[in-house]
């Protein structure tokens, strides 16, 4: 198993509702010490001002897993380089890989399947015109 979660599973339960648009949530995570987490939500829906965000704020692994999930193969190569194979996971699950979704649920961690259904949704029904910084 994988001991580096980064957050609690509320934290990522919040980072969901972020994904879908929820702006109380947003708040809530702004005010109580996980901006990074807002930004990283933010990034997802396409923003690039989260993004540039996250790297001036030094959260290159969040940065590299909101690219690693448009499938930028530089930084998904960056995440399992750096230690966070979590995030690849992670990254697989979002983009449909049926070997990431079984881990998840093989490890009773269903709440980031639907996290990752969420994200794939999103990715899939939104047209993105942005540039993401390189790794």
């Amino acid at each position: 198993p994988m001991d580096k979660l980064y957050y609690p599973a509320k934290i990522w339960l919040a980072f969901g509702e972020v994904v879908s648009g929820n702006q109380e949530v947003t708040n809530w995570l702004l005010s109580h010490g996980y901006p990074e987490v807002a930004a990283l939500g933010h990034a997802i829906r396409g923003s690039e001002e989260a993004t540039a965000w996250l790297f001036k704020n030094k959260f290159l692994h969040l940065a590299a897993f909101d690219a690693a999930v448009d499938e930028n193969m530089q930084a998904y190569r960056w995440l399992a380089e750096n230690q966070h194979p979590f995030l690849v996971v992670f990254a697989d699950a979002c983009r449909g890989k049926p070997a990431a979704i079984r881990w998840f649920l093989e490890n009773k961690m269903e709440a980031f399947v639907v996290i990752a259904q969420k994200i794939k949704y999103l990715r899939d029904n939104t047209t993105f015109d942005y540039h993401k910084k390189k790794f």
